[in-house]
């Protein structure tokens, strides 16, 4: 890759112009799995985001470096001998039979015949660009690598990650080049997981604060175990130097971060006063990332980053970590690329509050480094506490009646999950973790967001302002709880009103989205004596799973679909399927009601053996409240289906025959 630098002409105001590396090799684009088999760390990653700054024309307004190799003398102030020779020597012939049996050994790990070079020039291209920057040749820097390399201990790869590139390149500037006057650097690490191998690197060196901010879940989340806990503070001339803000559930976002940055993170940088800022950039907690499961946007990345600018005169190297979702992948590194450019955020903008766990973890952390950092002892006045969303975690959905019920969605779901994606999900990582990583794709998105079914609607979800809360989240009048909504929130292609020959009756004494009084249930066997109006939404397959989960389920994130495209081929002769993760919801049973249009016609009910247990007693039967009745009416009325009269006396019918 040859050089590309700035012109005079390309910034208009002098004070603006700032000077920005970029590194990327398409030699990092060689380390794949094996058998080229999916995975979750593919080429694909670096490329989107080289040519979003390309198409952008970004990266023609920066300074373009050549990769180099890292040397060993360098690698090794932070790796042992025998790492550094099994990095060095795994992709070579003499390993092609045993490549898979080692990567085995390994927590999360795949090595082929392009890994050695791939993880050289990633470690070398991040000590490239911190040099330039410390040296002054550029303001500030991003280096496009792969593998990534937070993960990676002193001994051994994990987590996709072969050597630690910013521990690498941060011990370099500090041990090999004390010229360049760099004698405190601050290392911020976004990625949604834990930094646990740079964290044990500079764990006594109070030359490096280390800051991380990542999901946690008491330990359960990947890499698991108490390091990222925010008890973990450091050791003996390190004590203090090591922070850890480790979120206690998903669905993170823009607010939650900034709140952390204003109240823990630039306080601290304030008092450290580092002469350099290296972000371990991982954009795995943005929005629609299949392992992350929070949702910082663009413009949430590109604010964190402008408050980082402030210090060190702007020295920062940014080096690639995580991030899956491609598409949120390249416009979070674009939103990054464009502020240091500009040493101005993005365009954007962000109303909602952070979490009231956020601030639990804040004061938390606040208090655990208090003695260290006199600055976090001074309390956050009441009114900004009061600014929190509720948690997300609420169930969304007409089917979470008792509130132990909903606990146990959430149990049975969290259990499926690990099942699935162990050890990136809800996976405890003990020292004799000997297994390779399980990853599920996470295409199934975009494949399901190609292929159009009919939903078919014959409860609350009949009034489109209601059904508009399960895509574009949010609440309508009555509802005592807001939806979180799909990850597409594009409107039903086509809407249409038909009756279906299946008993409608209301049962459950209590819902936490309409509170006391019965829910919609509409018998899964036909027959041709019953007549109950239909609202019907032509939407995707992705987006019946999100309505799916919200229906069923304490509000996450999918790693796979609840119903998938094998689940549509064989349900026309099953006629209905019942949903294995989410078997304890309400509405887990989707059923074939038909085609129109030749498109799939699904709904979704409960089974005939919850049947049985409404005709026992064992599950009340109960009429509507008076707020969800008003809504089943509005729909039928704004339909043109029924009267007002018409539609209080259908409701009525269905609350008072026997089933």
């Amino acid at each position: 890759m040859g050089s590309n630098c700035e012109t005079e002409s390309m910034v208009s105001n002098p004070q603006e112009r700032r000077r920005v590396g970029l590194i990327y090799d398409e030699r990092m684009c060689k380390h794949s799995t094996p058998d080229d088999e999916y995975h979750p760390e593919n080429l694909n990653r670096i490329k989107v985001i080289w040519d979003k700054l390309h198409s952008s024309g970004i990266a023609q307004r920066c300074v373009v470096l050549d990769a180099k190799e890292a040397e060993d003398k360098h690698i090794a102030l932070v790796h042992r001998k025998n790492h550094i020779d099994l990095i060095k020597n795994i992709s070579s012939k003499k390993f092609d039979s045993k490549r898979n049996k080692i990567a085995s050994k390994f927590n999360s790990i795949y090595f082929n015949g392009g890994s050695s070079e791939a993880a050289y020039l990633a470690a070398g291209s991040v000590i490239e660009v911190a040099e330039k920057v410390a040296k002054g040749e550029l303001d500030s820097g991003f280096a496009i690598v792969r593998p990534p390399g937070h993960h990676a201990e002193e001994s051994e790869p994990m987590g996709f990650c072969l050597y630690n590139n910013v521990a690498i390149a941060t011990s370099f500037l500090l041990n090999e080049r004390p010229e360049l006057g760099i004698k405190k650097i601050l290392i911020v690490d976004w990625d949604v997981h834990h930094g646990n191998g740079t964290q044990k690197m500079f764990w006594k060196d109070p030359r490096v604060l280390f800051f991380s901010v990542h999901r946690h879940e008491f330990g359960s989340f990947y890499p698991g175990g108490d390091d990222g806990s925010y008890t973990m503070i450091g050791e003996g001339p390190g004590t203090g130097y090591n922070i850890n803000v480790p979120w206690e559930n998903g669905r993170c976002g823009d607010a939650d971060y900034l709140a952390v940055w204003d109240h823990v993170l630039i306080p601290v940088a304030k008092e450290f006063d580092p002469d350099m800022i290296i972000i371990s950039a991982g954009f795995d907690a943005a929005i629609g990332d299949p392992l992350g499961g929070c949702r910082v946007s663009p413009y949430g990345y590109s604010i964190m980053l402008n408050k980082l600018m402030g210090f060190a005169g702007g020295k920062i190297v940014m080096a690639l970590e995580g991030g899956y979702n491609l598409d949120s992948l390249a416009n979070s590194v674009l939103a990054c690329v464009q502020a240091l450019q500009q040493h101005k955020p993005v365009a954007g903008s962000s109303e909602a509050y952070p979490f009231e766990s956020t601030w639990h973890v804040i004061q938390s952390v606040r208090k655990q480094l208090s003695s260290y950092w006199p600055t976090l002892g001074d309390k956050i006045p009441e009114k900004v506490i009061s600014w929190k969303t509720p948690q997300i975690e609420i169930s969304s959905s007409d089917s979470d009646g008792e509130h132990e019920n909903g606990l146990i969605v959430a149990e049975e779901l969290d259990k499926a999950v690990e099942d699935i994606i162990e050890p990136l999900k809800n996976l405890q990582v003990h020292e004799d973790c000997q297994g390779q990583a399980t990853v599920v794709s996470p295409s199934w998105s975009s494949e399901l967001s190609k292929i159009d079914i009919w939903y078919a609607t014959f409860g609350s979800n009949i009034n489109k302002s209601r059904f508009d809360c399960y895509i574009e989240g949010g609440q309508m009048e009555g509802m005592q709880k807001p939806c979180v909504g799909s990850v597409d929130k594009s409107q039903p292609k086509e809407i249409m009103w038909k009756t279906f020959p299946h008993r409608l009756f209301f049962a459950r004494d209590r819902s936490d989205t309409w509170g006391p009084g019965g829910v919609a249930f509409l018998h899964p066997e036909s027959n041709i004596q019953e007549k109950t109006y239909m609202h019907l939404y032509k939407i995707t397959l992705e987006q019946f799973n999100d309505v799916l989960l919200q229906e069923n389920a304490s509000s996450r994130d999918m790693i796979r679909p609840l119903f998938d495209l094998t689940s549509l081929q064989t349900i026309e002769t099953e006629k209905c399927i019942s949903v294995e993760l989410v078997q304890k919801g309400w509405y887990h049973n989707v059923v074939y009601l038909g085609k129109e249009n030749n498109i799939p016609i699904l709904t979704m009910t409960c089974t005939l053996s919850d049947i049985d247990d409404f005709k026992s007693g064992k599950f009340p039967v109960n009429s509507p409240a008076k707020a969800y009745a008003n809504t089943l009416v509005e729909g039928l009325v704004q339909g043109k289906q029924l009267s007002k009269a018409e539609a209080i006396a259908y409701i009525e019918e269905a609350s008072t025959k026997p089933l």
